[in-house]
């Protein structure tokens, strides 16, 4: 280069900055659009994912309450010959439970109605449980005995005290083991009084109730001698109705004693000598002897595996898809 040449060129005019590397290319103006596009489509995306999920959560059951459906029916035993219906009380008498009036009628009602079943027997392992349940249960034997025109034995296995007796003498004849325990013809009420600890700790009730006799069986509120005698004349009237289906079922069988409707219980001989038992035996015994079908099918309804299959695996899919949503922020 001369010394005549100037030390710019014509593209870089007097006072430019050198030119540099280049910079950063301007923001678009469509980039906020494309943005907004990009979170629109992945909600698309997570609702359709939710979508299918519970789409396959209701085929999943579906699916089970056809299994369950399929195996109650397969549950179900059909005998083709002459049997005896046999009928499961176990356990508490109460509603939701095994020996529940729901439950045990369902049973007994398929027994009368089926014509092989040459006679129904009541096999009991139960203490008793509500007399609400048990008269309903009473109730019900003495109906179908009288639309069937069958009879019906109860046979005692371990125990059969208060309202399962109450229920055991609605049969024609009660059967039980020299050692059985039977009885307790009672009705109690219980509860605590607590209002001499809370005196001692120095804690005071706050009881707000409409009406004076609302909190009647608060444990923490004292009892006024006017309501006492209301709950015991409401327990010895329902004690009265269990004494008087006693006395229907069992007749001129049963020989009363002091003690008889006291709540006490005995054991099978000692029963048998008080006239609340007819007979010693067995389911077996009466079936072969006396029924004379000695094959004995089971009518008493049963939770089958598909049951509680569906509903423990129902009831973890609801929990599982609540804490999912939970999660999502769709449900709080």
């Amino acid at each position: 280069m001369s010394s005549t040449e100037p030390f710019f060129s014509s593209a870089d005019p007097p006072g430019a900055p050198p030119a540099g590397p280049p910079g950063p290319p301007a923001a678009q103006p469509w980039t906020s659009l494309e943005r907004f596009a990009r979170d629109y489509l992945k909600e698309r995306r997570r609702e359709r994912r939710w979508r299918l999920f519970f789409r396959l959560v209701w085929l999943l059951l579906g699916v089970l309450v056809v299994a369950v459906i399929i195996a109650t029916r397969t549950h179900v035993v059909t005998p083709t010959g002459p049997h005896t219906a046999l009928i499961d009380v176990r356990g508490e008498i109460s509603p939701n439970s095994e020996a529940s009036a729901e439950n045990l009628l369902s049973g007994l009602r398929g027994a009368f109605e089926e014509p092989n079943a040459r006679a129904i027997v009541l096999r009991f392992n139960s203490p008793g449980g509500s007399p609400v349940q048990a008269g309903m249960i009473n109730d019900e034997i003495r109906r179908l005995k009288a639309l069937h025109k069958k009879r019906v034995y109860a046979v005692v296995e371990e125990t059969c005290a208060s309202g399962a007796y109450y229920v055991a003498v609605a049969a024609d004849e009660i059967y039980a083991d020299k050692a059985s325990v039977i009885g307790s013809i009672g009705v109690v009420l219980d509860g605590f009084d607590l209002t001499g600890a809370m005196e001692k700790l120095g804690v005071r009730r706050r009881l707000i109730a409409a009406g004076s006799n609302k909190g009647i069986a608060d444990p923490f509120s004292p009892m006024t001698d006017a309501q006492r005698d209301h709950i015991q004349a409401t327990v010895a009237q329902i004690h009265a109705q269990f004494i008087d289906v006693v006395r229907a079922g069992r007749g001129v069988r049963l020989k009363e004693a002091p003690d008889t409707f006291s709540g006490l219980f005995w054991n099978g001989q000692q029963a048998l000598e008080l006239g609340l038992i007819d007979h010693l035996g067995s389911l077996e015994h009466v079936a072969r002897e006396i029924v004379r079908a000695e094959e004995v099918v089971d009518y008493t309804p049963k939770e089958n595996v598909a049951e509680r299959l569906a509903k423990r695996l129902g009831a973890s899919i609801g929990a599982g898809a609540i804490k999912a949503l939970q999660a999502q922020g769709t449900i709080r």
